[in-house]
């Protein structure tokens, strides 16, 4: 009983790993976009300087899972829970990347006054930063029906994405001058999309934890 417990509180000390990477994304995802909206070259920066951070949490929480494996030796579900721990961190850090790269298109936009407002960008952010508290949730409290809403949140994503570059596509079309900004606004948009995509990732990892399969969200 004893070593369960122990066992147990691993468990939840790895999901609080997660949790702590979770949140730092959402927050370099959050300052990304202040970034572009106000030309804050500084802060664009420091996102990019503090990137190691996420890349040294995801190798504390393998280095953790790794050792929880070898100490405990554990078996079916128990094992489950801790691969797609692995691959959950790997899902967050790449978004924390996504953070990175929209702070290097806002340096390159500088202080030029952006050709449009950036509203769809700004609801694709809030919706993958929804995501991604959602998917944390659903891995935590193993709930495949939160981690279909994740998809289903994915889903609006992709509209907002598409309408965006339609836009851009029209302004470029119309002001090619723009062209360096458009790109690199484009850029901006793709980065969330996939961001996006690593969200549902970790809503398919859920899946797989409760299920024993694998299941594919993005259909």
């Amino acid at each position: 009983m004893v070593v369960r417990e122990r066992f147990n509180e691993d468990l939840k000390e790895l999901q609080n790993k997660l949790l702590v990477i979770g949140k730092f994304s959402i927050d370099a995802l959050g300052k990304s976009l202040e970034a572009l909206e106000t030309a804050n070259v500084e802060l664009a920066l420091k996102i990019m300087e503090d990137d190691t951070d996420a890349d040294l949490m995801e190798e504390d929480i393998n280095d953790f899972a790794i050792l929880l494996i070898a100490k405990q030796q554990p078996v079916a579900i128990d094992l489950r829970r801790i691969i797609v721990a692995i691959k959950i961190a790997n899902d967050i850090e790449r978004i924390a990347d996504f953070a990175t790269n929209i702070a290097k298109s806002a340096i390159r936009i500088g202080n030029e006054p952006l050709i449009k407002p950036i509203e769809h960008i700004k609801q694709m952010h809030e919706i993958t930063a929804n995501m991604l508290m959602l998917a944390l949730e659903a891995f935590n409290e193993e709930d495949i029906n939160k981690a279909k809403q994740v998809a289903e949140m994915d889903d609006e994503v992709d509209e907002l994405y598409g309408q965006a570059i339609r836009d851009l596509l029209e302004i470029n079309q119309k002001h090619p001058e723009h062209m360096s900004q458009v790109n690199n606004l484009s850029f901006v948009c793709r980065f969330l999309e996939r961001a996006a995509d690593h969200v549902t990732n970790i809503g398919e990892h859920v899946f797989y934890l409760v299920k024993g399969r694998r299941y594919d969200l993005n259909k």
